[in-house]
């Protein structure tokens, strides 16, 4: 088993601390602005709303590739986690009536859609914890 230094913990930890974060970020941004826009009528929903599917996307790409380049699920995991402490307690109704993430077809899709790519962007990541590239500077190889 390979043993790492203490610098190279404390830069793993940070950039899974940052991915963390990042998540954060993508669940306030796009919980605010996942119904602003909406593109042509479309029958018995109203119009596509396109920034709840830009947002699903932008989640997906960003959770597939901190998977790869930390070289772990656990990169897909911990971005996801921190979009999801957000989006969460967004779709909740508060006493006062207050709702960021509404029950209309933006908010379903956000809200599922993003969860489903979350699950698809873990299960397309590899498992294997064969290296990061933040802290050996190359790809890891394959051992066959």
């Amino acid at each position: 088993m390979e043993q790492r230094s203490q610098a190279e913990s404390a830069l793993g930890g940070a950039a899974y601390g940052m991915l963390f974060v990042l998540g954060l970020v993508m669940g306030i941004v796009g919980g605010f602005t996942q119904a602003a826009w909406h593109v042509g009528p479309v029958p018995f929903v109203g119009m596509i709303p396109s920034s709840a599917i830009g947002w699903l996307l932008a989640l997906f790409v960003v959770c597939v590739g901190a998977g790869k380049l930390m070289g772990a699920r656990l990169g897909v995991s911990v971005t996801a986690l921190g979009w999801l402490l957000v989006s969460m307690p967004f779709s909740l109704k508060l006493s006062q009536g207050d709702l960021v993430i509404s029950g209309t077809p933006a908010g379903y899709i956000y809200l599922y859609g993003s969860m489903a790519a979350v699950i698809v962007a873990f299960f397309l990541t590899p498992s294997s914890n064969s290296g990061s590239w933040l802290l050996h500077g190359q790809q890891p190889r394959n051992p066959t």
